[in-house]
């Protein structure tokens, strides 16, 4: 490919990605497209002498050799360094991975696969964060048929409950990934 055929190709990718997906040429491409880490970062305030505790978890979807495959990866770092209290922090931490598809870039989603992983016990287990990204912090629900002709996003739904806030759980739907279509 020509520096100019290099450049068009550039320019038509990042065209399509700004237009709020990411299109290309064929399903055997490998393309990936994921929801930004601070998109939806939000920070937790726990009762007692726990840290407050900051959450990042993008949403990604990949298309590979006709396939479509979701992933939330769940981050997590403590504000302030100062603990006191590593007690247990929550009573339930799930999350929902979606493979989403829809007709045209406007339309609304269907979901196609969906797994919801239960991450209580990891994030208890260490209050400061994971030390590096893999299969224990990150969920992927089962891949889809890729059809070109539709638009494919990654969402996610986040459920949890705050031990001894008394509020009881709380859902937050989180960004999904940009649209992959072609």
């Amino acid at each position: 490919m020509t520096v100019v055929g290099k450049s068009l190709a550039t320019f038509a990718l990042v065209g399509g990605a700004l237009a709020g997906g990411i299109a290309f040429a064929s399903p055997a491409a490998a393309v990936s497209s994921c929801s930004d880490d601070f998109a939806h970062q939000f920070n937790i305030i726990f009762p007692g002498q726990k840290p407050e505790t900051t959450y990042y978890i993008p949403n990604c979807a990949d298309v590979t050799s006709g396939k479509v495959t979701a992933s939330s990866t769940v981050r997590w770092q403590i504000v302030d360094d100062q603990v006191i209290d590593n007690s247990k922090r929550f009573t339930s931490f799930k999350i929902t991975t979606r493979v989403e598809s829809r007709a045209d870039s406007g339309g609304s989603d269907t979901i196609v696969t969906t797994k919801t992983c239960d991450l209580t016990a990891l994030i208890n287990a260490d209050y400061s964060g994971p030390a590096e990204d893999g299969p224990a912090n990150r969920c992927v629900p089962p891949t889809a048929t890729y059809d070109k002709n539709l638009w494919w996003s990654s969402d996610a739904t986040l459920v949890y409950d705050i031990e001894g806030d008394g509020k009881g759980a709380i859902t937050k739907e989180l960004y999904g990934s940009p649209l992959l279509h072609g």
